[in-house]
């Protein structure tokens, strides 16, 4: 079952940079905004049919939660919106890279103090150079990105 959930979501990687790719394309005619937009639009009504269909949950509920845990939407909104807005200038693979980075720093943030109920997972030497290397990569995307400009 793990493997499968690592499949699903190296799926869900390789899914999340065409989409990328394509959503900085579609922005350059229709705007940043509109494109988020629409990305946004479209996913609710595909997800409403499935909620509708296939839901399992309630999602009244909602109402229930503690506020803090709805700013997920938010963030959500952001990084579509930046990603958008970056993909044009320094290109899928920078602006992917960048995420990465982003997502494993805070995660792991997020690991060392046990926020928002995650288990509490030690930031050591070997996370630290982790994250080192990944800043190498994105180093030496970035140089190939100018490389190729020049």
């Amino acid at each position: 079952m793990s493997l499968l959930m690592v499949i699903l979501t190296l799926i869900g990687g390789l899914t999340l940079s065409a989409q990328s790719s394509i959503n900085g394309t579609l922005s350059k005619k229709t705007g940043t905004f509109e494109t988020a937009f629409l990305t946004f639009a479209t996913g609710a009504m595909i997800l409403t049919i499935v909620v509708v269909f296939f839901g399992q949950g309630n999602i009244l509920s909602v109402f229930d939660v503690p506020k803090w845990q709805l700013t997920c939407a938010l963030f959500g909104a952001s990084y579509l919106f930046l990603t958008v807005l970056a993909v044009p200038k320094i290109g899928v693979t920078a602006a992917n890279i960048s995420t990465v980075i982003g997502q494993l720093f805070a995660s792991m943030i997020i690991d060392h103090f046990g926020w928002f109920g995650s288990k509490e997972v030690p930031f050591d030497l070997s996370r630290w150079i982790g994250v080192a290397f990944m800043l190498l990569a994105l180093y030496f995307i970035f140089k190939g990105n100018k490389k190729t400009a020049a």
